[in-house]
């Protein structure tokens, strides 16, 4: 059955040759944001991953000028209480976090935006690989939002967590790097390449040294507290949408356009870096 045939936003492709899989979020129009059916469907294809004896590696990316532009800002239903935020911050960051407690390494093929929850989906990937036109950030918490699955504080120093968490302000990849937000950068006309390559090296090492060894790093950011931290800020985020500047700029954002409604969030910082 063909990878269209099975999902309606994304794509999943075994390679021909090596054991390795891709996951591309397909909605090259909305720079892939990702709604509900993404989120799902990519969680999906991951079980599929996982399950088969055939995929020893795994990729990510997005379609078109885009990794993703973070999660989908339109047609939601934003009049909603507590309870509802706090189901909706769960479901995405437990999404987020199956992709950290993969067995298998993923790997964030990064080509232009990585924005918001997508910036979060590539920090819980293995490795990340980014095209020299990449673009990241956390730009929500300008509209009074946050991030459902806070992996930057345990992978960043955290003078770098404030400046991207309390500015919103996005960095290109030569930053991002000296951040330790990405493992390398190539020109974007190699990224197909290079993250092939790459991933063919782990699919051809011995599976049970990146399981156990994926494992144990893992269990040390379990040790260390991750999981509560987690569970922690999925509540305070699910409080700041409901407070009232949190209702305010929901209500904006029901009556503007997407294109308006950013253009008013990013105004007032027109001309500040």
């Amino acid at each position: 059955m063909s990878a269209q045939a099975t999902y309606e936003t994304i794509l999943y492709e075994k390679d021909a040759t090596d054991k390795f899989a891709t996951i591309t979020i397909n909605r090259p129009d909305k720079l892939n944001a990702m709604n509900k059916t993404v989120i799902r469907e990519i969680d999906k294809a991951l079980a599929a991953a996982v399950a088969d004896p055939d995929v020893n590696a795994l990729v990510i990316t997005g379609a078109g000028r885009a990794f993703s532009s973070g999660y989908d800002l339109q047609g939601g239903d934003f009049d909603v209480d507590i309870d509802f935020w706090r189901a909706d911050m769960g479901e995405n960051a437990e999404a987020l976090l199956n992709i950290w407690r993969a067995p298998i390494p993923v790997i964030a093929s990064v080509n232009g935006y990585a924005l918001a929850g997508a910036l979060e989906l590539m920090m819980c990937c293995d490795l990340a690989i980014a095209a020299d036109n990449a673009k990241f950030g956390e730009p929500e918490v300008r509209h009074n939002s946050g991030p459902p699955a806070l992996m930057m504080p345990w992978l960043l120093a955290t003078r770098d967590v404030r400046w991207l968490m309390y500015t919103g302000d996005l960095v290109d990849a030569e930053e991002a790097l000296r951040m330790h937000l990405i493992n390398r950068i190539v020109p974007a006309d190699q990224l197909k390449e290079k993250t092939e390559n790459l991933a063919r090296k782990l699919a051809r090492m011995p599976v049970p040294a990146l399981k156990f060894t994926k494992a144990s790093i893992n269990n040390q950011q379990m040790v260390a507290g991750l999981l509560p931290s987690f569970q922690y800020n999925i509540e305070a985020i699910a409080a700041l949408h409901v407070t009232r500047q949190g209702r305010e700029w929901m209500a904006n954002l029901a009556k503007m356009s997407l294109k308006e409604y950013l253009a008013f969030r990013d105004g007032p910082f027109k001309d500040l870096d």
